[in-house]
């Protein structure tokens, strides 16, 4: 790298840190640091791998839903998570990936999606704990990347975070018609918090201390707030809403500590998480799996879509190119003799 290359360099990385200190947003037409690229597009896309395979868990409720109301309710929350999914592989794209790229890294195992999603829904009632919990757990977590430092992804966001509120309120209105249903239906809610409860914890992330890309995520102002503080947010907006539903967190130490002005939980089991992560959760090969086929199912689909995207091209460029005017012609060679 030349001298003349270097200053240049230094020039854009000090606008690229007076925009990220003037709290602005990075453009993707913007000068950015490779290591800041690289960044978001492991968090974006493994943000969109997330919502597409958490599409499994509940898309296999919707025949089974106990009321066509309920169906209706169930079917668009997964369809919303399908948008979440392009909304956000679209922001990932003006990185210089593409979609194509990263669906690949999906289906091979090479990329990361939430570890939430590898765990079992055997009830009904695994519905609603995955939309006050889980979902509850992602509004906490995405609602302040709506002013992440790079534009498209915080533009996702806003929508993204809109339509989780819903997902949310539909988990947390089917406990609570559980709650006020039968002693059966009570005793099936509890056994759904009670096995979501922990890994929704989990969502957050490691601790701090464990937690290698954190400060400089936040330094970047690509997070706005460490795992323990969104992770504390969480718990504190839990714990009322749980009087109110009438279900029992377990967590037999959850208690406020006012000395320490934060709440104290029990252990969570960061060996259970790191498991999950390295591929080795109840349903992570059945997930991918599925993904996988999916996938292939659909490759007529997307061959389709080209093939009728290619066409219409051609006919718009033939709608576009000028008439053909006999008047601009060469003149014969026997009329110019003449």
């Amino acid at each position: 790298m030349t001298t003349a290359d270097t200053a240049l360099r230094d020039e854009r990385q000090d606008e690229f840190d007076a925009l990220i200190a003037a709290d602005q947003r990075i453009e993707p037409r913007d000068w950015m640091p490779e290591a800041y690229r690289r960044t978001l597009i492991r968090q974006i896309s493994q943000h969109a791998h997330s919502e597409i395979i958490g599409m499994q868990p509940e898309g296999s409720w919707i025949t089974r839903a106990p009321s066509l109301k309920r169906k209706a309710i169930l079917m668009a929350k997964v369809q919303d998570e399908a948008g979440h999914g392009l909304y956000l592989y679209s922001a990932a794209q003006t990185l210089g990936i593409t979609r194509d790229e990263m669906t690949a890294q999906l289906i091979d195992g090479r990329a990361k999606y939430s570890s939430i999603f590898t765990y079992p829904t055997p009830t009904w009632a695994d519905m609603g704990a995955i939309g006050w919990l889980v979902d509850g757990a992602a509004i906490c977590n995405q609602v302040p990347l709506c002013r992440a430092s790079y534009g498209p992804y915080g533009r996702a966001m806003v929508r993204i975070c809109k339509e989780e509120s819903f997902h949310q309120r539909q988990g947390f209105e089917i406990l609570l018609t559980l709650m006020r249903g039968t002693d059966a239906q009570r005793e099936m809610a509890q056994d759904a918090v009670d096995r979501w409860y922990w890994p929704s914890l989990q969502m957050f992330g490691p601790p701090d201390e464990a937690s290698p890309n954190s400060a400089q995520s936040m330094a970047w102002k690509i997070k706005r707030f460490s795992n323990d503080e969104l992770r504390q947010r969480f718990i504190g907006m839990l714990v009322p809403q749980a009087e109110v539903l009438g279900v029992r967190l377990p967590d037999p130490e959850l208690r406020w500590d006012d000395a320490a002005g934060r709440w104290h939980t029990g252990e969570i089991d960061w060996d259970a998480f790191a498991e999950v992560l390295a591929g080795r959760g109840p349903l992570n090969a059945e997930r991918l799996r599925h993904r996988r086929e999916a996938h292939e199912d659909g490759a007529w689909v997307r061959e389709a879509a080209a093939a009728y995207a290619a066409k219409k091209r051609a006919e718009q460029t033939a709608t576009t190119t000028p008439e053909h005017d006999p008047a601009s012609d060469p003149l014969p060679r026997e009329a110019v003799a003449s």
